[in-house]
């Protein structure tokens, strides 16, 4: 799929364990994963090659933070988490409906889970959602021109924002950096925010897809409210303090393995 890099499951599940840790010497993951060091410096040093992780001394760390984790490797994290979330999102949609979706990770990976659907009609700026959906031939697929990101392979700007406000679809499906204690949601780019409050302004039912992480991690433009959203999809129930913000709202709160969890 276009933007997946090649990389083995334990090279993923080392690089989750570092991103959630901070630093794991080769020692330990030689341990934790039962081979050799000589294997554990074979699979980090690939996975420094990529930008993935970074040597340090005696072991490795993720690398320097510029703004948002490398998509490659938000591709990674948490994935069987975003699975989870991805394969309740594709419960809730029928065919023949049409969607709207946004940049991010887990968006791309809800659409992976659609792939089985039929005849649906796919709005995007996010190039790895179009190719994934391109594979399905009932889909109609139409995506935002413009500038692209090259490392997201996505579009922004004022094309992007203006292509979401041509159409009214019946679902928009988007993700976001970050969830601020009092329920606001946030993004690393203005334009970021821009498109995604173009998408939620211009479809039927809104769902915001995130997994745990996102709760209580930082970013620094604020765009929109938890309460905005009609629906949000996480792996995990949300913490009482977030859930304070949709007291008396009509958000929907599900929980992928536990469907019957619901505000």
């Amino acid at each position: 799929m276009l933007g997946q890099i090649d990389i083995s499951k334990r090279q993923a599940e080392i690089a989750d364990l570092v991103q959630k840790s901070g630093f794991a010497s080769v020692e330990e993951l030689a341990d934790r994963f039962e081979v050799t060091t000589q294997t554990i410096r074979r699979d980090v040093n690939g996975l420094c090659e990529l930008g993935i992780l970074r040597r340090t001394h005696g072991g490795v760390e993720p690398p320097a933070p510029a703004s948002n984790i490398h998509y490659s490797t938000r591709q990674i994290l948490n994935l069987p988490e975003k699975q989870l979330i991805a394969t309740l999102v594709a419960d809730k949609i029928d065919n023949n409906q049409s969607l709207a979706f946004s940049i991010g990770t887990t968006p791309e990976i809800v659409m992976q889970a659609l792939t089985a659907h039929e005849k649906l009609a796919i709005f995007t700026n996010n190039l790895n959602v179009a190719f994934t959906a391109s594979i399905n031939p009932s889909y109609q697929v139409t995506i935002a021109g413009g500038r692209l990101r090259h490392g997201d392979r996505d579009i922004l700007g004022s094309a992007a924002q203006a292509f979401f406000s041509n159409y009214k679809v019946d679902i928009g499906i988007f993700g976001v950096a970050g969830v601020d204690e009092d329920g606001t949601l946030l993004d690393f780019h203005e334009d970021e925010v821009a498109a995604r409050q173009s998408i939620l302004a211009n479809c039927r039912k809104s769902y915001l897809v995130l997994d745990h992480s996102k709760f209580g991690r930082s970013a620094h433009v604020r765009g929109g409210k938890l309460s905005d959203v009609d629906a949000i999809f996480t792996d995990r129930p949300v913490p009482p303090t977030f859930l304070s913000s949709l007291e008396g709202t009509n958000t929907q709160v599900h929980i992928a393995g536990d469907e019957g969890r619901s505000k």
